[in-house]
């Protein structure tokens, strides 16, 4: 069933909640915009608003760590990197503290927000500080079995859930590994490598490229960071040619981190669905993906770019 993930997100907290009290949750003014919510109605004591003070919350996190507590730090997207990448570097990675930060508001996904709340450089920007992990959520199930993880894991934490309905795309019986990627669709043809809501559009072109008799592998890239070459080299050996499928800017995002790990591990033909290095902007979300060459159409077209581009190859050789 599809569900609002930042929603979801908040609901699952407030039922982890009660079996794990070595949590907080921190929010800046965003309770609701987040979905922490939740958790702040139903543990108002383990719940700390901050206000507009973003810097000021992600310093008090580190504090609180210190002494064996856990803050979920929830903010949008912009604010939880642009506005504290000094805090998250200084204060939480360096020392490794044990700190989640979760964002909702990322890539145009935020939709009638506009472009001073879309999140366009925050996977670049946290990929790049050392000792902090990445990940992407697809659906619910993920979602619910990341957080699960989260509880376990000790040291710093990125995730980015999303403002609109996240399509089912993994299984019930679905456990996530950190830096282990799932394969939701096997194929011969074209590797494509999608992440968070742009995983379901990816296995809508699979499904538009199957009719026209090509094949594509569905790869889910939840983990970012640290990355599971081993599948996505796998899959790029036997497909040849690979798209990448984000809401982000295509500089710096996941797309740039398949092509780095690619470009050592096993040249392939690539091209890139995402945001072209410029900021969003308000307007219907599916309005945007067209009119920012992201949707669905985008996705086959691409594919059958870097198959051309791929026999082409072949021939010349």
């Amino acid at each position: 069933m599809a569900a609002i993930l930042r929603t979801a997100y908040g609901e699952i907290l407030a039922e982890l909640g009660k079996e794990n009290k070595k949590f907080v949750v921190f929010v800046a003014d965003t309770g609701s915009g987040t979905g922490a919510g939740a958790f702040i109605k139903k543990f108002p004591e383990r719940s700390f608003n901050f206000g507009i003070a973003e810097q000021n919350m992600f310093s008090a996190a580190a504090g609180f760590s210190t002494v064996g507590i856990m803050p979920f730090v929830n903010t949008y997207g912009v604010f939880a990197t642009c506005r504290v990448a000094d805090q998250v570097r200084n204060s939480i990675c360096y020392p490794k503290f044990n700190v989640k930060i979760v964002a909702s508001h990322v890539g145009i996904d935020a939709g009638s927000d506009g472009a001073s709340h879309q999140s366009v450089e925050d996977l670049a920007i946290m990929r790049a500080i050392p000792n902090i992990i990445v990940l992407v959520p697809a659906d619910v199930v993920e979602l619910e079995s990341m957080l699960r993880f989260l509880l376990k894991y000790k040291g710093p934490a990125y995730m980015r859930t999303s403002r609109t309905e996240a399509i089912p795309v993994n299984k019930q019986s679905y456990k996530y590994q950190l830096g282990k990627v799932p394969v939701l669709e096997n194929g011969s043809d074209v590797t494509i490598i999608a992440t968070g809501v742009m995983v379901f559009r990816a296995i809508k072109a699979g499904k538009i490229l199957e009719k026209e008799g090509i094949s594509a592998e569905i790869i889910n890239c939840s983990t970012l960071k640290p990355l599971d070459g081993e599948t996505i080299v796998n899959s790029a050996r036997k497909t040849g040619c690979v798209v990448t499928v984000e809401d982000h800017n295509i500089i710096n995002g996941m797309g740039s981190a398949v092509s780095e790990l690619l470009a050592k591990k096993c040249p392939t033909v690539t091209e890139f669905i995402g945001i072209k290095d410029h900021f969003g902007e308000s307007g219907d979300i599916d309005e945007l993906y067209i009119k920012y060459g992201m949707s669905e159409k985008h996705i086959v077209e691409a594919a059958k770019r870097v198959i051309q581009k791929k026999e082409n190859t072949h021939e010349q050789a």
